[in-house]
């Protein structure tokens, strides 16, 4: 991927940024993300190394503090990037390799870390089009699961994602590795309560289809036309009960071994694939 800086941008060299330590206000605000143990109105999150930051570059999101490890960087790729980051960020430090293994989280990346954030969406602005595909991720409580189902979002082209019960933050440091930066790209819109979210998805003409062994057809056997809606479960209890009293069809993917079913992100991704085959008639 080639990111273009701004030729007309000035900004300090990254050799040249203020160093700051452990006990800096932005160092504690990278350990405070990373925990996922702060309130987060604003949908920060933290990007690490190369690929994370050329997502972030790629999708101009805003970053509010970059910090900069010369000593850790491993490739030339990695010291470009890093320029471009500086003319990015509003902020820009040097911290040492010390600051930078207690801050990290991933092996070996390339000294660059920044806090970010998410585009903001509401169920106002999400569009969504006439043979729209959308997920609703009811009460999924793995933030790896989370991020591959947004990640699978970005690969089968669907309108955006919905959240309802929620369990797991969308800035989970977990959740954005897991969707390889597609975070920052597929747009998704939480719900206090399932009713919230039904009332939404019916507003918006949408066939719901509730992802359940129980009295479910098979997935191949659907018709997928026009706005469709597909709802999974949490890995332990599935769906919760609102979205079952309101005579929603049921899908499932036969299951042919001793197993009872699939990981969420695994069977998410195959209904998801089937319904965008069925629209673009492949």
């Amino acid at each position: 991927m080639r990111i273009a800086l701004n030729p007309a941008a000035r900004a300090p060299e990254p050799m040249d940024l203020q160093p700051i330590g452990v006990h800096h206000p932005r160092v504690k605000q990278v350990l405070d993300l990373q925990r996922n143990a702060v309130p987060n109105g604003q949908q920060l999150f933290v990007a690490e190394g190369l690929w994370a930051h050329n997502a972030v570059l790629a999708a101009d999101a805003p970053i509010h503090s970059f910090l900069y490890c010369p000593d850790a960087g491993y490739s030339d790729e990695a010291r470009t990037r890093a320029a471009q980051i500086v003319s990015r960020a509003s902020q820009s430090f040097r911290v040492s390799e010390k600051t930078f293994a207690r801050m990290s989280e991933r092996d070996r990346p390339d000294g660059l870390i920044s806090v970010t954030q998410l585009p903001h969406w509401t169920p106002d602005t999400v569009p969504i089009v006439d043979d729209g595909l959308v997920l609703v991720a009811d009460a999924v409580e793995i933030p790896g699961n989370l991020g591959t189902l947004i990640r699978t979002l970005d690969a089968c082209r669907a309108d955006c994602l919905v959240l309802t019960n929620r369990r797991t933050r969308l800035t989970h440091p977990k959740v954005f590795r897991g969707s390889h930066g597609a975070t920052l790209t597929v747009p998704a819109v939480e719900f206090d309560d399932p009713a919230a979210a039904i009332d939404w998805l019916r507003s918006r003409s949408c066939t719901v289809y509730l992802a359940d062994t129980d009295e479910a057809m098979c997935y191949r056997s659907l018709d997928y036309g026009g706005r469709t809606a597909i709802v999974v479960g949490s890995e332990r209890f599935g769906i919760s009960p609102e979205w079952h009293r309101h005579g929603f069809g049921r899908v499932c993917v036969p299951m042919l071994g001793r197993g009872d079913s699939l990981n969420v992100a695994v069977s998410a991704s195959v209904l998801l694939y089937e319904a965008r085959a069925h629209k673009a008639g492949w």
